[in-house]
């Protein structure tokens, strides 16, 4: 046998030619050795050194297989947001973590599903982390005939589901405000159309959130809002863009400079709520003695923050590892998680003003 360089191409063929066995003992020492004595698996190995071959080709072999053990995680926002926020960087915890167990790539897929996953055709089932709208846009990951799992959006069939009670959660928030005497509020809203909008969202704008967690958010403040006999036209509700804490400090100044002013603000997330916390700064107001401000989400900078933040509890990392989960087991479709929240009283909610 003669081994050394050859010119041209080596491939897996020239291994087996030269060793004088078949193709597949060839495929088998580097994807599947226990099929091969150790002898047999060094020899191959070794002849291939010395000619110059580096193994099967990595995608050649995922092809093969039907598989390439990679879980693709579609993103709205640009990437660098998903490593900001923290309720998304919880999310993306709890799917790493999935990811490491079962020794999976994780594929993140910035700018929403339309076309991105087009671009990334290495995956084998895909996690919509996104408010995935019902209109066509899914049509790369249908087309490919992948499993997929909306985190957070609507339920779409076909696909697998993983969401929290956000209506329940957004009428415990404002519930607790009630109970504590509460009658004038202000809701510092997460976007609710996808169009850079500053400013009160009226009621027909209210109608047209596009948002599902926005919405439900909505509906639960409004349905504990009139069950108390109040009535929801006197609740202003405040937009500001991008979303983030300065948007929530925006937001909620407008909402401290109405008259009659709010003695407790709403905030869709525990972000905007901080942003309000440094708005009653701004206008020299005390929270709570002046000024209740109830969050969403309990991320590690709500317990942290001055005051403590009364927010409203999701399992972000939970969420994570069940969308994950959800699809390295046969038959997703229209499977649906629906994860529970619950009302974290701490030091920024108090009985409002006495005058």
């Amino acid at each position: 046998m003669e081994t050394g360089r050859t010119s041209g191409r080596v491939t897996l063929a020239t291994v087996a030619n030269a060793l004088g066995v078949s193709r597949a003992t060839v495929s088998n020492a580097y994807n599947h050795p226990e099929r091969l004595s150790p002898q047999l698996r060094l020899r191959v190995l070794h002849t291939a050194r010395e000619l110059g071959y580096a193994g099967p080709h990595p995608l050649a072999a995922m092809l093969s297989r039907g598989r390439v053990n990679a879980l693709g995680l579609v993103y709205d926002d640009p990437m660098s947001f998903a490593f900001s926020d923290p309720a998304a960087v919880l999310f993306l915890q709890g799917v790493s973590e999935i990811c490491e167990d079962e020794d999976l790539a994780l594929v993140l897929i910035s700018g929403g599903p339309t076309g991105a996953v087009a671009r990334v055709a290495l995956v084998d089932a895909v996690i919509c982390y996104c408010d995935v709208p019902v209109d066509g846009k899914l049509a790369a990951i249908v087309d490919r005939g992948l499993p997929f799992v909306v985190v957070d959006g609507p339920r779409l069939p076909g696909a697998g589901h993983v969401g929290i009670e956000d209506a329940r959660g957004a009428a415990a928030a404002t519930r607790h405000l009630l109970d504590l005497g509460h009658t004038r509020f202000g809701v510092v809203a997460l976007p609710l159309v996808d169009d850079g909008w500053e400013g009160t969202a009226r009621p027909e704008r209210q109608e047209r959130a596009r948002y599902r967690a926005a919405r439900e958010r909505l509906v639960g403040y409004r349905e504990a809002v009139e069950q108390a006999g109040l009535p929801w036209d006197d609740v202003a509700v405040e937009e500001r863009a991008p979303y983030g804490r300065d948007a929530g400090r925006r937001a909620a100044a407008a909402l401290l400079d109405r008259r009659p002013r709010p003695t407790a603000l709403l905030a869709m997330s525990d972000e905007l709520a901080l942003g309000a916390v440094a708005a009653a700064a701004d206008a020299g107001l005390s929270v709570p003695g002046d000024l209740s401000i109830v969050g969403f989400d309990d991320v590690p900078a709500a317990a942290d923050a001055h005051p403590a933040l009364t927010t409203i509890r999701q399992p972000h990392r939970e969420k994570g590892r069940r969308a994950a989960e959800l699809l390295l087991r046969p038959g997703v479709a229209d499977d649906e998680h629906r994860l529970p929240v619950e009302l974290v009283v701490r030091a920024s909610t108090g009985p409002p003003p006495r005058r």
